[in-house]
């Protein structure tokens, strides 16, 4: 009876979330359920979208246990923080069910203590892992002891190996734009170039102006000493 009143409850928030798109590419039901069982909801629910699905976000749902969840080949991203999951159990069902495609995980505010809880994620090509507030950061040598586990992980609670912090997509998609622009610096554009080069020849024109009205003053008082000469003869 529980777990049919959490799949009714599941299939509202659903529905809800999804608005009537047929193939959407991102579900998110963060607090929309208080699920009872601490499960997920049926498969069925989730796996009618498994061909677009491209993020899947279920924070604060009470969740304990990942059973259940469908094969979603599309999936790149998986929040599950403020959850009760802990045990390798719950990370093979990931490791099953997206470990193909799953780049971002973040299981934040979860119950996970040992590293070694972590194993199912070492064959996948998970990239980006979110285990802050998890019991397991206090461990010593977590960070160490997580990168040597997982080879493909390139950052840790929002930082790489040496504790560099990972820009957001936003700061990265600034930079790109600020290079772009900055390629501009120093280049004349074809129209300034354009117009530079008119002023060019105005001025040289302007010269061989100058040169001409010179030179005709010249043979003026050239013409007018011939005439005060012959005159004075």
């Amino acid at each position: 009876m529980a777990a049919a009143a959490d799949d009714a409850t599941w299939e509202r928030a659903i529905s809800t979330a999804t608005k009537s798109t047929s193939a959407p590419k991102t579900l998110t039901l963060d607090g929309a359920v208080k699920s009872s069982t601490g499960r997920l909801p049926s498969a069925a629910l989730i796996g009618r979208f498994a061909a677009s699905l491209e993020e899947l976000s279920v924070a604060g749902a009470g969740l304990s246990s990942l059973t259940g969840l469908p094969r979603l080949p599309a999936l790149r991203r998986l929040s599950l923080p403020d959850n009760r999951l802990s045990g390798p159990a719950a990370l093979a069902a990931v490791a099953e069910a997206c470990g193909a495609t799953l780049r971002h995980l973040d299981l934040g505010n979860n119950l996970f203590a040992e590293v070694e809880e972590l194993a199912p994620l070492a064959g996948i090509g998970v990239e980006l892992l979110d285990l802050y507030q998890c019991p397991v950061t206090k461990v010593k040598g977590y960070r160490e002891k997580v990168f040597a586990l997982i080879p493909s992980l390139k950052h840790l609670d929002g930082a790489d190996a040496e504790g560099n912090e990972r820009l957001e997509m936003g700061d990265d998609e600034d930079d790109e734009e600020d290079n772009e622009e900055g390629e501009g610096w120093g280049e004349v554009s074809p129209s300034e170039d354009g117009k530079e080069g008119d002023g060019e020849e105005m001025d040289e024109a302007d010269d061989e102006d100058g040169e001409w009205e010179d030179e005709e003053v010249m043979i003026s008082l050239i013409y007018q000493s011939i005439s005060v000469l012959i005159s004075v003869f």
